[in-house]
């Protein structure tokens, strides 16, 4: 783990919402409140109350501010996205250990809009990566017809695509078809 599980499960939260915007069919998945609410749900938001169309907003215009953090070309860049967007939050960190999950923290205030909740806890996690010297761990999958970001946590930085089952796996065929022509 490089990450503590908070921060690793912020990321997954990120790379999600901001995929969510990259689906493979064009079809936004974010296109309403259901939408919005299977998202909550799918990542197990704490303390969320009843979902509103200023909340769709809020996590639509996030959505794009946090693709601009793995669109940055550099730790400059990067630093300046991220303190946008947590400087526009009223960050109130506690201490929880909600769901069977241990002692962690978390940046927004209980009861907190779904977009303040994401703008603190995901706008933090992209903090850790960039203070620890991690920025170029954020990518953009290396498959030439995809747009879908991703976090890569192996250990000697080797993940290239956003699925192993989709992108990786294509791409990998690809690439023994054309060395098979070559033969």
């Amino acid at each position: 783990m490089i990450f503590t599980h908070d921060t690793e499960h912020a990321l997954a939260v990120v790379v999600d919402l901001i995929n969510t915007g990259a689906a493979a069919s064009g079809a936004e998945e974010l296109g309403g409140l259901p939408g919005l609410r299977a998202f909550v749900e799918r990542h197990d938001f704490s303390d969320v109350g009843e979902l509103t169309e200023a909340d769709l907003a809020r996590v639509l215009q996030l959505r794009e501010r946090f693709h601009a953090v793995f669109r940055a070309g550099d730790v400059p860049a990067a630093v300046a996205r991220i303190n946008e967007i947590v400087g526009e939050v009223r960050a109130t960190p506690h201490l929880t250990d909600h769901d069977d999950y241990d002692w962690h923290v978390h940046f927004f205030a209980p009861g907190a809009p779904v977009g303040e909740h994401l703008a603190a806890d995901c706008g933090m996690a992209l903090a850790y990566v960039v203070a620890a010297g991690e920025l170029d761990r954020l990518r953009t999958c290396e498959a030439p017809d995809c747009a879908r970001v991703l976090v890569d946590l192996s250990r000697n930085r080797c993940r290239r695509y956003c699925d192993s089952r989709t992108c990786g796996n294509r791409m990998h065929v690809a690439a023994y078809r054309a060395r098979q022509r070559a033969l």
